[in-house]
């Protein structure tokens, strides 16, 4: 893993970490898979730096690992940011105006889907129903789910900290 540093220590503490998690799942059947959520658990995200040691430990390719972060939008390859906001793109919520929703926050934060703003701030994630339908358009803000939720109420609520 490279010299970069993080709120999370430096990148031997970073390498030492990934190397005990890959460890960890690697004698179980699919133990990719949960060994890289247990990694971004720990780290809030999946450096690149970590692939070569995950690869390594799997004994396989640092494509095939690259490959399965890429394939599951769950995983993140950059820091979070502080809150995350997640736009629901259901059918239900995109009748009712989340396309349009989804202009905006694009357009207020500077940012498009899987990224985060300059100031870490706000990561701004798609989401396929919140189970709010009746409320659409819906979005959630790190853990709260909030209803009809139109530009101006959006701006209100990112307002908040």
């Amino acid at each position: 893993m490279s010299g970069a540093k993080n709120a999370n220590g430096g990148a031997d503490a970073r390498e030492a970490l990934v190397l005990r998690i890959a460890r960890r799942h690697v004698a179980r059947p699919g133990g990719l898979l949960p060994a890289l959520h247990a990694i971004q658990d720990e780290l809030g995200y999946v450096p690149a730096e970590a692939v070569p040691s995950v690869a390594e430990v799997f004994n396989i390719s640092r494509a095939e690992v690259h490959g399965v972060i890429s394939f599951y939008h769950l995983f993140r390859t950059t820091p979070p940011g502080r809150r995350t906001l997640y736009l629901c793109r259901s059918e239900a919520c995109q009748a009712m105006g989340a396309r349009a929703l989804e202009r905006h926050a694009a357009e207020r934060l500077g940012i498009g889907f899987h990224e985060t703003t300059p100031d870490g701030r706000i990561s701004l994630e798609p989401i396929f129903c919140l189970g709010n339908c009746a409320c659409s358009p819906a979005v959630m803000i790190d853990d709260f789910v909030y209803g009809r939720v139109t530009p101006q109420r959006l701006d209100a609520l990112l307002e908040e900290d």
